[in-house]
Formats: structure tokens, C-alpha cells, sequence
């Protein structure tokens, strides 16, 4: 089990379909964290100078499908190491016609009313009666403005066409969504969804890590447009998401000074 030495501050950064290592890592090294929770691997190194704990949620060569991420113990595993601040990315659908693919999106707000993990369980750290640092996570937003504004910051620098507000949908996976959930979704203001970062939002918050989702537009969700994004069109972008999501979190990160961001909201204990 690895273990932080309680003085070094991390970024944590996890990543989604498409990007499975950071290639900029300075001195990477794969840690296996043990949690309460189970085991999560993390690899640890420098970026451009910061020192950061990465994650793959889905593992080398997307081995883990959206319903079989263990996302308490990823958080947790952060955490242990002293993450003190996490920029998460994913690709995502977009619900918004008027949005372009291959544009980042900065999300501000959540929508995940079911709050459950991939396996049923409600989505919290809190799991045993009585246990130590239980409470109700109290939030105005559930994501970062001082990480979202700095990303927006370099998106700009580097030519990136961003968006600095959106509506972040959580839906289960593995399946992609009906034509009926997505004007459902789409009625209740989601900007774009994706199957992976609700829960990783909810446990950051419980622990109370500022946590920021950017999310890159490789498809048109379904019935948004007449027709579908073909395949092959996603595929490419889902390709341009790896060249272009590391370029903006390597600007973002100069930026940065991760054991200042404040937490986007805090656990009411008893």
C-alpha cells in the first residue's frame, strides 16, 4: 500500500476514453493504493513540476467498461496520496446542437438525481452508522470555479475552442441512451452526458477535494440531429480528445497552486 508522507500536495488527474497514460509525466511510476474500498493503481510523477497522482478510470486499453469502475477507491486512493485538487475529463455526447465536436466543455453544474454507483449502491463514502467524518455534503456547485477558470484561461492561450459553463449529465452505462431519456435529459437542461463522473464528483466532494470535469464533444447524443455522428467520425475525435485534453491540463497546471483551491462545497457533520 502506498502511502502520502503527509507534505506533498498533489494534483490528481483522472482521465477517460482515449487517454489511458499521461505521456507528459515526468518519472512516472505505477502505485497499487489498498482502500477500504478495494485497490486502485496510480501512477505518480511530475508535471511540469507539479507532482501528480493520475488515474485511468477505465485501465490500460479501456479494460474496465463504465459499469465496472470502482470509483470509491479511486477517490479514496487520491486522497491517501494528497491529492489536494482533481481535474477529471471525459469524452462526452452533446444535447446541444448549437455546440460543436471537438470543442472542451467546462461544466458548472451536475445533473445525477439517481446519485447511485455503477453496481446499485448509493453514491457516498458513508457507508457505516456511527463511522467517523459522516455528514451530508452541502453544495452550491459541484465543480471548481478557480480550476474551471483556469482552464478556460489556457483553452484560450492555446487556440482551444471552450466553453466555461454546462450542464454535466451522469447516465449508466454501458449502453448509450434512447431517443426518449436523451429529450428527457435534454428538458431538464443537460448540456452533454457521459457514464462515468457523477460519482467521482459526489466522493471528491465528500472528501472535500475541489474537482473540476471538462468534457470533450465527440458525438452528437442520440436524436439531436437528423442524423447520427457516424462511427467513424467519433472515432477520430475521440483520437483528437488525446492529443488535445493533455495540451490543456499541461497549460492549466502552470497556473495552478493546488493546496489553495478552496473545496466547491463541504460535509455537514453531526
Amino acid at each position: 500500500m502506498a502511502e502520502s508522507d503527509g507534505t506533498m500536495d498533489r494534483l490528481g488527474i483522472i482521465t477517460g476514453s482515449g487517454l489511458y497514460r499521461l505521456d507528459a509525466l515526468e518519472n512516472g511510476a505505477v502505485e497499487r493504493v489498498s482502500t477500504a474500498f478495494g485497490d486502485s493503481s496510480v501512477e505518480l510523477g511530475k508535471l511540469g513540476g507539479t507532482e501528480v497522482a493520475a488515474i485511468a478510470r477505465h485501465g490500460e486499453g479501456h479494460r474496465l467498461l463504465s459499469n465496472m469502475i470502482n470509483h470509491r477507491a479511486n477517490l479514496l486512493a487520491l486522497k491517501e496520496l494528497g491529492v489536494r485538487a482533481v481535474i477529471a475529463t471525459s469524452v462526452v455526447g452533446v444535447l446541444e446542437p448549437t455546440i460543436p465536436l471537438t470543442s472542451v466543455i467546462l461544466f458548472d453544474d451536475l445533473f445525477f438525481p439517481e446519485n447511485r454507483l455503477p453496481g446499485g449502491e448509493l453514491c457516498s463514502l458513508f457507508s457505516k452508522p456511527g463511522e467517523g467524518n459522516r455528514g451530508h455534503l452541502i453544495f452550491d456547485q459541484p465543480f471548481s470555479a478557480v480550476m474551471r477558470n483556469e482552464l478556460l484561461k489556457a483553452a484560450g492561450q492555446l487556440g482551444i475552442t471552450a466553453i466555461g459553463k454546462g450542464v454535466y449529465g451522469h447516465v449508466n452505462g454501458p449502453r448509450f441512451n434512447s431517443r426518449s431519456e436523451i429529450s428527457y435529459l435534454r428538458g431538464a437542461g443537460v448540456t452533454a452526458i457521459s457514464q462515468t463522473c457523477g460519482p467521482e464528483a459526489i466522493l471528491a466532494g465528500e472528501l472535500e477535494i475541489p474537482y473540476q470535469l471538462m468534457g470533450f464533444t465527440v458525438d452528437y447524443a442520440n436524436g439531436v440531429m437528423d442524423a447520427p455522428t457516424p462511427v467513424d467520425e467519433l472515432s477520430k475525435n475521440l483520437e483528437i480528445s488525446s492529443e488535445v485534453l493533455p495540451e490543456l491540463i499541461r497549460a492549466a497546471v502552470r497556473g495552478l497552486d493546488v493546496d489553495s483551491i478552496p473545496p466547491s462545497g463541504f460535509v455537514y457533520r453531526f
